[in-house]
């Protein structure tokens, strides 16, 4: 049998906690691997986490400095000469979501040869682990360097993903405190000819802040499923909070619908978060007109506003929690310091981009615990190529 042909149904056969035990197996027998291992990246994008039995019985590899985390930034393998060994870091990656590195250690001789089936067999891998989550907490357990709140673990559940890719754009984003947060959230869903995006930041803290946020993304999932536009999806989801709340807490929101083939963009602007474009050198704020946040008053009409994405924009944004953060003197970070960090990472992939700016941020607030939440989104838009 051929030998990727012998993995990819040895993880297609495997019990859902057993994916990598599996995969051990067979990289042994068909490419005498000494060594297998899964490092997954755990929420902070700090470090790569084993799977292995818990407590973890390995250490944790720094995401930053080492050669595994290399190859999870780059999203290239990276191999490392061991004497007459070969290690293999493989990016997991599963349409452009990053999961973590499969590293491989075989002998130098069937390396180079084995270089491009274990590439796949790592795309592989990332399938069967997200269909395998439904069924075990192992790789959900092992993202964690530390614990969760209970918040944070109900906003973890709510996410779409960290990144995904497609040829008409890339998308990335990243909360903090990633071990706490509570109100902000971010969605999206691709379809053949649009991509919606959601932009979320709740009232409140702790468990109320992510009650709220639940809700509100649950009724927008609802209406965009029934397949109404997005005014109308703000205009059912405000009347879902309002019903529940009366006002006494609603839900900012920034919604948007692109179309692939055109690249223009419906936009729903229901409160705070902001959208930054990035077009050549040149960082600017998108304004558009301001409507009032979900749940805030019973049966608001909301209002769809247009503007056009051009191949090569980079489109961010950003939550109060990131533009409103004060120094340890009190000033604001501002839109001025935001647009030289967006500039300063203008070369990064689009996954790399939401934590680029809040070490930024982190820095600027003199201190590593954030007093509200700060959610940075990426876009980066391509357009669709005509055909000719």
């Amino acid at each position: 049998m051929n030998s990727f042909v012998a993995a990819e149904r040895a993880l297609r056969n495997a019990a859902p906690h057993r994916l990598v035990e599996a995969l051990r197996e067979v990289l042994h027998g068909q490419y005498t691997a000494q060594c297998v291992e899964l490092l997954m990246a755990d929420y902070g994008l700090s470090v790569l986490q084993p799977v292995s039995a818990q407590p973890h019985t390995c250490e944790s590899v720094a995401m930053h400095g080492t050669t595994a985390g290399r190859a999870f930034g780059a999203q290239h393998p990276v191999m490392e000469e061991k004497g007459e060994l070969t290690r293999a870091h493989l990016p997991v990656t599963v349409r452009g979501e990053r999961i973590g590195v499969l590293t491989v250690t075989l002998p130098s001789e069937t390396a180079a040869g084995a270089l491009a089936e274990l590439v796949d067999i790592a795309e592989v891998l990332g399938h069967e682990i997200i269909v395998a989550e439904r069924d075990t907490d192992l790789y959900v357990r092992a993202r964690r360097r530390d614990r969760l709140t209970l918040a944070a673990e109900m906003q973890w559940q709510l996410l779409p993903g960290r990144s995904c890719a497609r040829p008409e754009y890339a998308l990335g984003a990243q909360l903090e405190p990633a071990y706490g947060i509570f109100g902000d959230n971010f969605d999206w869903s691709a379809g053949s000819d649009r991509l919606m995006l959601y932009i979320t930041n709740g009232m409140g803290q702790g468990i109320e802040a992510s009650l709220l946020t639940n809700l509100g993304i649950n009724a927008l999932r609802n209406a965009r499923r029934a397949g109404v536009p997005i005014e109308d999806q703000a205009a059912l989801a405000d009347q879902a909070i309002y019903a529940h709340y009366h006002g006494a807490s609603y839900l900012s929101v920034l919604l948007l619908d692109f179309e692939l083939s055109t690249g223009r963009v419906k936009v729903v602007d229901a409160g705070s978060p902001q959208m930054l474009r990035l077009r050549g050198r040149t960082v600017e704020r998108v304004d558009f007109e301001a409507q009032l946040p979900l749940g805030m008053f019973e049966e608001t009409d909301y209002v769809a506003q247009e503007f056009s994405a051009a191949p090569g924009d980079r489109l961010v944004f950003v939550s109060d929690g990131v533009y409103s953060v004060a120094a340890p003197g009190g000033e604001p970070y501002g839109e001025k310091a935001l647009a030289k960090a967006i500039a300063a990472t203008r070369l990064l992939p689009a996954a790399d981009v939401p934590r680029a700016v809040l070490r930024e941020l982190s820095g600027h607030r003199g201190g590593p615990a954030p007093e509200d939440d700060a959610l940075v989104v990426c876009l980066d838009w391509f357009g669709r190529q005509q055909e000719s």
